[in-house]
């Protein structure tokens, strides 16, 4: 079963690297700013985001970019340490989609100094001013899952 949890880890970060590479450099999104996909919706916009969701603890530099480095590897730490015990399927591919994603933008702040950030998506007349990314979208369903499908829900619906 911890085949499970490498796979999905893998395979998450390489998606996340893959998305990024194509659409950031591939596709030339560093140099235009922005792509529209399905216009009023879907909008490939980049930002480098050098703090945590939503820009937070941005600004500090490399010492800022660092510690979130540190961060990411104690997070991943956490994950492994919570889902040591379990056998679930939906825990193990939940736990790779947090650590893949954490992973993907770690990778980001290393060689960048911040996070690629490039999917945009509005709808009806609101103006959405954030980006995120496909590791962005990993962690938070892995995060939800971790929680979701953990043993000790299931023992507190027994």
């Amino acid at each position: 079963m911890k085949k499970v949890l490498l796979w999905s880890t893998a395979l998450t970060f390489v998606l996340d690297q893959v998305t990024k590479i194509t659409i950031v450099h591939w596709m030339g999104l560093i140099s235009k700013g922005t792509i529209d996909v399905w216009p009023g919706f879907i909008q490939f916009r980049m930002a480098w985001n050098t703090g945590i969701n939503f820009g937070l603890l941005s600004g500090n530099g490399d010492l800022g970019r660092w510690f979130l480095v540190v961060l990411s590897l104690i997070i991943c730490t956490f994950v492994l340490y919570w889902i040591r015990g379990e056998k679930g399927l939906f825990v193990l591919i939940s736990g790779g989609f947090v650590i893949g994603g954490a992973l993907g933008n770690l990778i980001d702040r290393i060689l960048y100094g911040g996070v690629a950030d490039f999917l945009n998506i509005t709808c009806c007349g609101f103006q959405n001013p954030y980006a995120f990314n496909v590791a962005d979208i990993t962690i938070f369903i892995g995060i939800f899952g971790m929680v979701l499908f953990s043993s000790d829900n299931d023992k507190k619906l027994e």
